[in-house]
């Protein structure tokens, strides 16, 4: 049996979680208190060493569907 689990993808293309999320709604919600980790800076320094505004982080954050054999 197959379940569809979910991964949140950084604009650097790492899973900001080490395990996938059972639902969408979890993903969602752990996106954005991941994303308040850079409140104090207010911007995400990628690799690349571009600076992405708080404000626009969610948006190049990406959900992506994963599918776990059980």
């Amino acid at each position: 049996m197959t379940k569809t689990m979910y991964d949140v993808i950084s604009p650097d293309g790492f899973p900001i979680s080490c395990e996938p999320f059972n639902t969408q709604e979890e993903a969602v919600k752990y996106a954005f208190q991941w994303c308040k980790r850079y409140e104090q800076q207010g911007y995400y320094s990628t690799s690349r060493w571009e600076k992405i505004p708080l404000e626009d982080l969610p948006e190049n954050l990406d959900l992506v569907p994963v599918t776990v054999n059980e």
